[in-house]
């Protein structure tokens, strides 16, 4: 079995979907011609034109009030208008928010799966339940302590990330063999 063939299950901990597996990258036409649009209209809307037009916008709304008597009519123009985009683009923000997240993930895979001394049990943990997350979190949150006291780090780190993420693991750094 090749490493990127084991299943999340065989990892100890479920996923829906992750970037490992071999169905993610075969997408639909569809799909990807909404990544395309999706990408394009984040990058354009966050431009300082789209900004400043948005802007110009809401000041000629603005100045227009007194003409209209600050009617409700007025009032609900800006207000509908407003919460179409916002509605609207939650989705696209989040779809280019997903593919850049996804590509994070990636680089940090390659840079652990490169590094010798890095644990490659950490490939991938971004799957894990939050709770297992947060055992690791507080393991590297202990790390950082011992650092900072000076103390010397561990010599060897391979399968700490593997008996943290097991339901009965302590929370234990074990520095030349003395808990701290």
């Amino acid at each position: 079995m090749k490493l990127n063939e084991k299943t999340a299950k065989e990892r100890g901990f479920e996923t829906v979907s992750t970037t490992a597996d071999t169905s993610f990258a075969a997408t639909h036409p569809v799909v990807r011609a909404f990544d395309r649009f999706a990408s394009a209209v984040t990058r354009w809307t966050g431009s300082p034109v789209v900004f400043c037009s948005a802007i110009l916008l809401v000041i000629v709304w603005a100045i227009t009030g007194p003409v209209f008597h600050y009617s409700n009519g007025w009032q609900l123009v800006i207000n509908t208008g407003t919460t179409i985009v916002t509605f609207l683009m939650v989705f696209l923000i989040q779809q280019s928010q997903n593919k850049d997240s996804i590509a994070v993930h990636l680089k940090l895979n390659e840079l652990i799966a490169s590094h010798r001394a890095a644990d490659n049990q950490l490939i991938g943990i971004e799957d894990a339940p939050e709770q297992s997350l947060r055992k690791l979190a507080a393991y590297y949150a202990d790390l950082a302590d011992l650092a900072e006291k000076g103390a010397k780090k561990p010599e060897t780190m391979q399968g700490h990330v593997a008996d943290l993420l097991r339901e009965d693991a302590d929370r234990k750094i074990i520095v030349k063999d003395e808990p701290i």
